[in-house]
């Protein structure tokens, strides 16, 4: 006889894995052209690529194949043509401008040419970056600079104009520019191209801590064999194409 309490229906629920975290960028099937009509070039190709939070991802490959266009599409400063890119759960395909700002406003860039004005100071260079940030109108954004510079070895030039600087530290403000907001993300473009090993390495270095520090997710674009051991993972580009991961 069976018991009264007994459940004949009874189906336990299978266990649930933990849900992976959702990626800092993401790209599917991500294609993109130069020109139009007949003078129309594809020059990335069908681009998988996921990316999480606090990774530090260098890509490599060849001139010209694709790299530097990638990197602009996912720091909002190109318009997506087709397929998906998600930056921090955003899609950037078809996203209106004030869309692709926002993102914008979460990623630091580095680039080649540092880009600094020579008529502003280190200071008020990375100061300039704060002033694009709402959440920095009440607070004293001349320490924040002058604390980040610090930071990154240059405590005793925040008030040294740029054209005043040596390349690497030039490229130092730079990284402390990009920094100083406190970014998401950090987009690297041959951050240590014009520099000697040893100042190449040295800004790779504070790179990869500071960005640790602020948990930020780096993508890292170079042909710098030398630095590739930062790296949580290393993808390669080839005629437009992720040829390996």
């Amino acid at each position: 006889m069976l018991p009264d309490t007994l459940n004949l229906t009874h189906n336990p629920k299978p266990e649930t894995p933990l849900s992976k975290p959702a990626p800092a960028i993401a790209a599917t099937q991500l294609d993109h052209y130069f020109g139009k009509n007949e003078l129309r070039k594809q020059i990335l190709f069908d681009i998988n690529l996921e990316i999480y939070t606090g990774e530090i991802v260098i890509m490599t490959g060849p001139s010209g194949s694709g790299k530097t266009t990638l990197l602009t599409l996912i720091g909002g400063l190109r318009s997506m043509q087709a397929g998906s890119l998600k930056i921090l759960g955003q899609e950037m395909h078809k996203a209106s401008k004030r869309q692709m700002m926002q993102v914008r406003q979460q990623i630091g860039y580095i680039f080649q040419s540092h880009n600094l004005l020579s008529f502003l100071t280190a200071k008020q260079n990375v100061r300039m970056s704060l002033e694009l940030h709402p959440q920095f109108f009440n607070q004293d954004i001349n320490q924040i600079a002058s604390d980040i510079l610090a930071t990154v070895g240059l405590g005793d030039r925040v008030d040294y104009y740029a054209d005043s600087l040596s390349g690497g530290q030039k490229q130092r403000v730079a990284i402390a520019r990009a920094l100083a907001s406190r970014p998401k993300i950090v987009l690297a473009d041959e951050p240590t191209a014009s520099l000697d090993k040893k100042t190449g390495r040295d800004i790779v270095d504070i790179l990869q801590r500071l960005a640790k520090e602020q948990g930020c997710t780096i993508l890292l674009v170079t042909h710098d064999n030398r630095i590739l051991d930062i790296a949580d993972r290393i993808v390669q580009m080839e005629d437009g194409r992720l040829i390996q991961a």
